[in-house]
Protein backbone atom coordinates (compact mmCIF):
# COMPACT_ATOMS: atom_id res chain seq x y z
CA UNK A 1 0.00 0.00 0.00
CA UNK A 2 1.23 3.48 -1.16
CA UNK A 3 2.74 5.79 1.72
CA UNK A 4 0.20 8.69 2.75
CA UNK A 5 1.30 12.07 1.42
CA UNK A 6 3.74 13.93 4.01
CA UNK A 7 1.21 16.81 4.44
CA UNK A 8 -1.06 14.12 5.80
CA UNK A 9 0.53 11.75 7.69
CA UNK A 10 0.48 11.95 11.24
CA UNK A 11 4.41 11.96 13.09
CA UNK A 12 5.05 10.00 15.94
CA UNK A 13 7.02 9.97 18.31
CA UNK A 14 6.95 11.14 22.17
CA UNK A 15 3.58 13.21 23.07
CA UNK A 16 4.11 16.98 23.79
CA UNK A 17 2.18 20.33 24.23
CA UNK A 18 0.97 20.44 20.87
CA UNK A 19 -0.88 23.91 22.75
CA UNK A 20 1.30 25.10 25.10
CA UNK A 21 0.48 28.30 27.62
CA UNK A 22 2.44 30.76 25.43
CA UNK A 23 0.79 29.73 22.63
CA UNK A 24 -2.41 29.76 23.88
CA UNK A 25 -1.72 33.30 25.32
CA UNK A 26 -0.79 35.10 22.74
CA UNK A 27 -3.40 33.53 20.31
CA UNK A 28 -5.91 34.61 22.67
CA UNK A 29 -4.04 38.30 23.04
CA UNK A 30 -3.84 38.69 19.21
CA UNK A 31 -7.55 37.51 19.33
CA UNK A 32 -8.61 40.32 21.14
CA UNK A 33 -5.82 43.07 19.76
CA UNK A 34 -7.75 42.10 16.14
CA UNK A 35 -10.80 42.44 17.11
CA UNK A 36 -10.15 45.48 18.37
CA UNK A 37 -8.44 46.70 15.41
CA UNK A 38 -10.95 45.85 12.98
CA UNK A 39 -13.74 47.04 14.61
CA UNK A 40 -12.20 50.53 15.73
CA UNK A 41 -10.26 50.44 12.01
CA UNK A 42 -13.89 50.75 10.60
CA UNK A 43 -14.90 53.83 12.54
CA UNK A 44 -12.15 55.42 11.29
CA UNK A 45 -12.71 54.50 7.66
CA UNK A 46 -16.35 55.85 8.01
CA UNK A 47 -14.42 59.51 9.12
CA UNK A 48 -12.91 59.15 5.44
CA UNK A 49 -14.11 56.83 3.09
CA UNK A 50 -11.97 54.93 0.95
CA UNK A 51 -13.94 53.45 -1.23
CA UNK A 52 -18.10 54.09 -2.02
CA UNK A 53 -19.78 52.91 1.01
CA UNK A 54 -19.28 53.35 5.18
CA UNK A 55 -19.45 50.48 8.06
CA UNK A 56 -22.46 50.20 9.96
CA UNK A 57 -22.12 51.91 13.21
CA UNK A 58 -23.48 49.12 14.75
CA UNK A 59 -20.18 46.86 14.44
CA UNK A 60 -17.61 49.70 15.19
CA UNK A 61 -15.59 50.80 17.83
CA UNK A 62 -14.90 54.00 19.22
CA UNK A 63 -17.93 56.62 19.16
CA UNK A 64 -15.77 58.85 17.78
CA UNK A 65 -12.94 59.49 15.21
CA UNK A 66 -10.84 60.00 18.46
CA UNK A 67 -12.10 57.23 20.48
CA UNK A 68 -11.48 55.11 17.76
CA UNK A 69 -7.59 56.19 17.26
CA UNK A 70 -7.01 55.43 20.50
CA UNK A 71 -8.59 51.89 20.59
CA UNK A 72 -6.82 51.55 17.49
CA UNK A 73 -3.28 52.33 18.53
CA UNK A 74 -3.60 50.58 22.04
CA UNK A 75 -4.92 47.21 20.54
CA UNK A 76 -2.13 48.23 17.66
CA UNK A 77 0.77 48.10 20.32
CA UNK A 78 -0.67 44.77 22.09
CA UNK A 79 -0.63 43.58 18.17
CA UNK A 80 2.95 44.38 17.69
CA UNK A 81 4.66 43.09 21.00
CA UNK A 82 2.58 39.67 21.52
CA UNK A 83 3.15 39.52 17.58
CA UNK A 84 6.45 40.35 17.30
CA UNK A 85 7.23 37.40 20.65
CA UNK A 86 5.50 34.88 18.62
CA UNK A 87 7.27 35.30 15.42
CA UNK A 88 10.68 35.25 17.39
CA UNK A 89 10.00 32.33 20.04
CA UNK A 90 8.79 30.10 16.87
CA UNK A 91 12.00 30.99 14.73
CA UNK A 92 14.48 30.59 17.75
CA UNK A 93 12.94 27.20 19.39
CA UNK A 94 12.61 25.86 15.73
CA UNK A 95 8.95 25.60 15.66
CA UNK A 96 8.63 27.62 12.90
CA UNK A 97 9.99 24.64 10.53
CA UNK A 98 8.33 21.78 12.13
CA UNK A 99 5.28 23.14 12.00
CA UNK A 100 5.05 25.28 9.14
CA UNK A 101 7.35 23.42 6.98
CA UNK A 102 7.70 22.33 4.34
CA UNK A 103 5.18 23.70 2.48
CA UNK A 104 4.79 23.37 -1.77
CA UNK A 105 2.05 23.86 -4.54
CA UNK A 106 1.10 19.75 -4.72
CA UNK A 107 1.05 19.32 -0.89
CA UNK A 108 -1.59 22.29 -0.50
CA UNK A 109 -3.69 21.64 -3.77
CA UNK A 110 -3.72 17.71 -2.57
CA UNK A 111 -5.01 18.74 1.19
CA UNK A 112 -6.94 21.60 0.22
CA UNK A 113 -8.52 18.66 -2.45
CA UNK A 114 -9.34 16.31 0.63
CA UNK A 115 -10.07 18.85 2.88
CA UNK A 116 -13.27 19.94 -0.20
CA UNK A 117 -14.35 16.12 -0.18
CA UNK A 118 -13.81 15.82 4.06
CA UNK A 119 -11.29 13.19 3.10
CA UNK A 120 -8.39 15.41 5.45
CA UNK A 121 -8.02 13.84 9.09
CA UNK A 122 -7.60 15.78 12.10
CA UNK A 123 -6.47 13.20 14.43
CA UNK A 124 -3.58 14.92 15.68
CA UNK A 125 -4.05 18.68 15.63
CA UNK A 126 -0.68 19.52 16.40
CA UNK A 127 -0.09 18.59 12.94
CA UNK A 128 -0.89 21.07 10.40
CA UNK A 129 -1.61 20.20 7.11
CA UNK A 130 -0.33 21.83 4.00
CA UNK A 131 -3.65 24.48 3.82
CA UNK A 132 -2.77 25.01 7.24
CA UNK A 133 0.55 26.07 7.12
CA UNK A 134 0.06 28.26 4.08
CA UNK A 135 -2.79 30.26 6.03
CA UNK A 136 -0.59 30.59 8.73
CA UNK A 137 2.33 31.59 7.02
CA UNK A 138 -0.31 33.97 5.29
CA UNK A 139 -1.90 35.65 8.27
CA UNK A 140 1.65 36.49 9.30
CA UNK A 141 2.73 38.06 6.26
CA UNK A 142 -0.48 39.78 6.12
CA UNK A 143 0.04 41.57 10.17
CA UNK A 144 3.19 42.12 8.90
CA UNK A 145 2.25 44.50 5.93
CA UNK A 146 -0.77 45.84 8.31
CA UNK A 147 1.44 46.88 10.42
CA UNK A 148 4.02 48.15 7.66
CA UNK A 149 1.02 50.40 6.04
CA UNK A 150 -0.25 50.98 9.42
CA UNK A 151 2.71 52.84 10.16
CA UNK A 152 2.53 55.00 7.44
CA UNK A 153 -0.91 55.63 7.49
CA UNK A 154 0.14 56.83 11.06
CA UNK A 155 3.38 59.04 10.74
CA UNK A 156 4.14 58.86 7.23
CA UNK A 157 6.69 61.83 7.72
CA UNK A 158 8.68 60.10 10.15
CA UNK A 159 8.30 56.65 7.65
CA UNK A 160 9.92 57.91 4.08
CA UNK A 161 11.09 54.52 2.87
CA UNK A 162 8.02 52.59 3.77
CA UNK A 163 6.13 55.31 2.28
CA UNK A 164 7.78 55.28 -0.94
CA UNK A 165 7.90 51.49 -1.30
CA UNK A 166 4.22 51.05 -0.91
CA UNK A 167 3.80 53.89 -3.59
CA UNK A 168 2.65 56.94 -1.64
CA UNK A 169 0.46 57.55 0.76
CA UNK A 170 -2.94 56.87 -0.56
CA UNK A 171 -1.64 53.56 -1.50
CA UNK A 172 -1.04 53.08 1.78
CA UNK A 173 -4.54 53.29 2.47
CA UNK A 174 -5.66 50.80 0.18
CA UNK A 175 -2.58 48.27 1.39
CA UNK A 176 -4.12 48.96 4.34
CA UNK A 177 -7.72 48.16 3.62
CA UNK A 178 -6.60 45.16 1.41
CA UNK A 179 -5.09 43.98 4.30
CA UNK A 180 -7.62 44.22 6.55
CA UNK A 181 -9.98 42.68 4.39
CA UNK A 182 -7.83 39.60 3.75
CA UNK A 183 -7.35 39.02 7.67
CA UNK A 184 -11.50 39.16 7.91
CA UNK A 185 -11.55 36.75 5.47
CA UNK A 186 -8.89 34.35 7.04
CA UNK A 187 -10.70 34.81 10.38
CA UNK A 188 -13.92 33.56 9.01
CA UNK A 189 -13.01 30.72 7.24
CA UNK A 190 -10.63 30.28 10.36
CA UNK A 191 -13.81 30.23 12.41
CA UNK A 192 -16.15 27.84 9.95
CA UNK A 193 -12.83 25.22 10.73
CA UNK A 194 -13.47 25.77 14.32
CA UNK A 195 -16.77 25.03 13.79
CA UNK A 196 -16.65 21.80 12.07
CA UNK A 197 -13.67 20.72 14.25
CA UNK A 198 -14.61 21.70 17.59
CA UNK A 199 -11.77 20.38 19.56
CA UNK A 200 -9.61 22.74 18.56
CA UNK A 201 -11.02 25.42 20.53
CA UNK A 202 -11.28 23.16 23.22
CA UNK A 203 -7.30 22.25 23.16
CA UNK A 204 -6.86 26.60 22.20
CA UNK A 205 -8.73 26.96 25.79
CA UNK A 206 -7.36 24.77 28.33
CA UNK A 207 -3.48 22.41 26.28
CA UNK A 208 -3.41 19.64 24.35
CA UNK A 209 -0.85 16.96 23.95
CA UNK A 210 0.04 15.74 20.70
CA UNK A 211 2.37 13.53 18.90
CA UNK A 212 4.88 15.32 17.59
Amino acid sequence: MQAAPETTRAASVNPQSSHPAWLRLTHWLNALAVLVMITSGWRIYNASPLYDFNFPTSITLGGWLGGALQWHFAAMWMLVVVSLFYLLFNLFSGRLSRRFFPVSPKGFFHDLWSALHGRLGHDDIGHYNHVQRVAYLFVMLDIIALVISGLVLWKSVQFPLLRELLGGYDSARHVHFIAMSLLVAFIAVHLVMVALVPKTLLAMIVGHKERA
